[in-house]
Order: structure tokens, then sequence, then C-alpha cells
């Protein structure tokens, strides 16, 4: 739902973490609109996410299904591509080798800071799992246990 948006005659199927609406008739209405030439955009491409009762699927799995069922590629705008990673650094000159991304999610935020020229983070928080260092490669810059630690880390030995 995009709330001031009229979506009574969709043109694009823009997908983002909406749970109420990943059922079979909104994913099958995406899935026409898709076959009838609509492009597929999602917001991010997150495998899960993290609630108050643990962890949750997220947007990633609906739309890798939609690409699969349509035979297209989605347009990503958000996390892991590089243009968001670099589009966050915009006008602070600050290059991206001086920049320093802190996550719990290692493909989509450590991941895709490092592929954008940026040292990354893990902390061992959130969505954190056990073993997802080895998950990407190269691995993360550094792994701490939260984030306090992780400044504390950039404070010492990065400035």
């Amino acid at each position: 739902n995009f709330p001031g948006i009229a979506t009574d005659d969709p043109n694009a199927v823009v997908v983002g973490l909406a749970p109420e609406h990943f059922h079979y008739e909104m994913m099958n209405k995406a899935f026409q609109l898709i076959l009838d030439g609509a492009p597929l955009i999602a917001i991010h491409k997150a495998r899960y996410f993290k609630k108050k009762d643990g962890l949750a699927l997220g947007p990633g799995p609906f739309v890798t299904g939609l690409e699969y069922a349509t035979d297209t590629k989605a347009m990503v705008v958000g996390k892991p591509e590089k243009t968001f990673f670099l589009e966050a650094l915009r006008g602070t000159d600050c290059a991206p080798e001086e920049a320093v991304m802190i996550g719990d999610d290692c493909r989509d935020d450590v991941g895709g800071a490092q592929n954008a020229g940026m040292r990354g983070i893990l902390v061992r928080t959130g969505k954190y799992r056990p073993a997802d260092e080895g998950k990407i490669n190269p691995a993360p810059y550094l792994t701490c246990e939260n984030f306090p630690e992780a400044v504390e880390h950039i404070l010492e030995h990065l400035l």
C-alpha cells in the first residue's frame, strides 16, 4: 500500500516489507503484471529480519519467487546494492575507503558495504546467526559482540 498514490491501474510491481500482502492473490496479481511488462522493483532483498518473537521472512524470498516465475530480474534499489551505500556518502566528502558500515546482516549490510569499497563490521546482535562471517567473501573487516564494541574499535584503530 502506498498512501496517496493511486494503485487501481498499476504500471510497476514494487516489493518492500509488507508481510500482510505476501499472500497468493497479491503475489499472483504481481506475477500477472510482470508478465504483462511491468517492471519488478525491490526495496531490498533481505532474506529475513528480526522481530520481537524471532526471525521472520523478509521480502527477498518473495522477490526471488517472482523473478523465478517470470524469468525476470528485479531492480533492487536498497541494500546490498553498491549505489545504495555510495548514495549514503554523497555530499559528505567521505570516500568509501574512509567509511565503515556496522550491521547485523552479513550479506546485505557488511557484504554490500564492502562491495562499495567500505569496511564492514559485523555485530553479533539483532539478526546475526552463528557462522554468518563465512557467508561472504571477502569476510567482514571485523566481527564484534555489539555496536558499542564496534564503535570503540573505530575510535581506537581507525581515526
